[in-house]
């Protein structure tokens, strides 16, 4: 990370990691979880308690995002995340889902969803949980919405990882 202005700057290559881009053929939010939070604690980035408290969490704090109100034909996405002390890293972890999973709605938590992308945020930071979420919503609604549909239909995960690099712009914090 490097200072300027008094900002923090993180670069979208310390946000995204290409061996942590993930496609899951899962149909629950729970298979889900479990499989990349496995991935996940064999890399040594998060605690052997992470899969449990992102799955505690979500009960009371869904996580649902519907991307619908925002552009006709966009996809609804999610952001699972838990608490700092069970993360060991900061980044954005992607996970495309071959087919849609039922979370619920952030804003309207009795309201389900079909999700088909999930935006999972590693953040040992717990100060800075606000700014990685508000910076995927800046990419979403600030990348041409051809471009996204285009991007959530990828299926392989170095093309997505590309796309990332690409079009999401620097987190400043």
């Amino acid at each position: 990370m490097e200072k300027r202005s008094g900002a923090l700057m993180n670069t979208v290559n310390e946000l995204f990691s290409e061996d942590c881009v993930f496609v899951s053929s899962q149909s629950t939010k729970e298979t889900v979880v479990k499989e990349v939070g496995t991935k996940l604690l064999q890399k040594n980035l998060v605690t052997n308690e992470f899969v449990e408290q992102v799955l505690e969490r979500e009960k009371s704090y869904p996580t649902g995002i519907d991307l619908k109100v925002l552009q006709t034909g966009l996809p609804n996405v999610a952001v699972p995340h838990t608490e700092a002390v069970y993360v060991k890293t900061r980044m954005i972890v992607p996970i495309k889902l071959t087919a849609p999973m039922r979370f619920y709605n952030m804003i309207d938590p009795q309201q389900s969803m079909d999700v088909c992308f999930l935006f999972m945020i590693l953040n040992n930071q717990a100060d800075e949980q606000a700014n990685v979420l508000a910076a995927i919503m800046d990419f979403i609604t600030q990348t041409d919405a051809a471009e996204m549909k285009q991007f959530f239909a990828l299926n392989d995960t170095a093309k997505i990882y590309a796309f990332l690099t690409e079009k999401f712009k620097i987190l400043k914090s």
